[in-house]
């Protein structure tokens, strides 16, 4: 399964990233917000209480003893990936990257998955939401692009997301993806009630591969099922988001 949760109540990624890179995805758990948000939701934008989304972005700050906030982005489901270092938050666009210590690259989800990447030289990571929509624009693509660096030389974990056992879509899902590569076909197995059971994970894994990236962890989480640890949009509607960080450690 490639998964640990950490004492803070934030998962922790099992790869074999150099020792300059961090990561973590926090969980629901270890926060101040309360009802639909509870625990740990940092999202702004989800109708929480924003004192509360700002004392749980303090806590996740002072927990992971960041020198800078996190670069928060306004995600749209599409596939534009910034420069975190010259970024200012919140920007519109659903990855980052960095290649420079201390600036914190974030994205939010709730079913959607979170991709990040670094380098096996530990000097370039990042992080970008892969939705279904983000996938088949190619989300995945531009942020291996914006690393500059060969598929063969990049590590990938895949963070929290919905399972291919909740996650049902429609025709039109399906035949987007299998338009730009036949091989999606592989990701989808038809569902009992009709539409289609998608995994997000095997298409992202795909489109890793296309790129050239080899190293790829992760996966086996379901936000969906997994309630008590993870916020489900799909499954609740009103909720909060976990994020999913990757930074390079600072000298």
């Amino acid at each position: 399964m490639n998964k640990r949760l950490a004492p803070g109540h934030w998962i922790t990624p099992d790869w074999p990233a150099p020792a300059t890179v961090r990561a973590v995805t926090t969980t629901r758990r270890g926060g101040v917000s309360r009802g639909h948000w509870a625990s740990m939701n940092p999202a702004d934008h989800v109708g929480d209480a924003l004192d509360d989304v700002q004392a749980n972005r303090a806590r996740l700050g002072q927990r992971l003893q960041l020198s800078a906030s996190p670069v928060w982005l306004r995600q749209v489901h599409g596939t534009r990936v910034v420069d975190a270092a010259s970024s200012t938050a919140p920007v519109e666009a659903d990855g980052s990257y960095v290649g420079q210590p201390g600036v914190v690259c974030a994205v939010l989800t709730a079913d959607c998955l979170p991709v990040l990447l670094c380098d096996v030289n530990g000097t370039r990571v990042a992080a970008a939401h892969a939705g279904w929509r983000g996938l088949a624009a190619g989300i995945v693509e531009q942020a291996v692009a914006a690393l500059q660096v060969p598929g063969a030389d990049l590590l990938a974990w895949l963070g929290p997301a919905i399972s291919a056992e909740a996650y049902v879509v429609g025709d039109e899902v399906r035949d987007t993806f299998i338009a730009s590569a036949t091989r999606a076909q592989d990701a989808f197995r038809p569902a009992a009630t009709g539409g289609w059971h998608a995994d997000l994970y095997h298409l992202a894994r795909q489109r890793l591969a296309a790129c050239g990236v080899q190293a790829v962890y992760g996966g086996g989480f379901c936000t969906f099922t997994e309630q008590q640890r993870f916020f489900s949009y799909r499954r609740d509607g009103v909720t909060g988001r976990m994020a999913s960080l990757v930074w390079l450690k600072d000298e």
